[in-house]
């Protein structure tokens, strides 16, 4: 008979707060380093898995996005990008190697497909799979029926 994993919950705690610092950390940086507050716009395509923010109707930084999960206002569940079949391969990244870690660390919310969308089981889904990912920051567009989280990668000035 094969014997499971025991999700050690205190383990998971101590890996979402080493995670929230590290994340927290990069994601400060990212946006003070590159200028991505006050009037800054930006775009982002699934297609080729890029986002750029402009100012003044000029990209000014380009990098790429790694689709986290998303959050379903009407079912209330997350589903990450891993279980998402429509999602094109572009925008999916390394979001496997979340999942693997999941599974070498028994953490259930790494590896459920789905779960139930409150607030800090999905933070702590986004910051740990950001974590994971070496991810220079994290990006949220929200929507009417659905939220999309991003991790962002490769941040270059235009």
């Amino acid at each position: 008979m094969e014997q499971q994993a025991v999700h050690d919950h205190e383990l998971w705690e101590s890996v979402v707060s080493a995670a929230r610092d590290r994340v927290g950390q990069r994601q400060a940086a990212m946006v003070a380093d590159h200028g991505l507050s006050g009037d800054v716009r930006y775009h982002w395509s699934m297609d080729d898995a890029t986002i750029a923010w402009s100012r003044g109707g000029r990209d000014f930084l380009h990098g790429r996005i790694t689709v986290i999960g998303s959050v379903d206002h009407v079912q209330q569940t997350w589903l990450w990008s891993w279980a998402n079949d429509p999602l094109p391969p572009a925008v999916l990244g390394d979001i496997t190697d979340v999942r693997r870690y999941g599974e070498e660390h028994a953490f259930p919310l790494l590896v459920w497909p789905s779960f139930r969308a409150e607030q800090r089981p999905v933070a702590q889904a986004r910051v740990v799979a950001a974590d994971v990912l070496a991810a220079e920051g994290l990006w949220f567009e929200p929507g009417d029926e659905v939220d999309l989280h991003f991790a962002i990668h490769d941040l270059r000035r235009v």
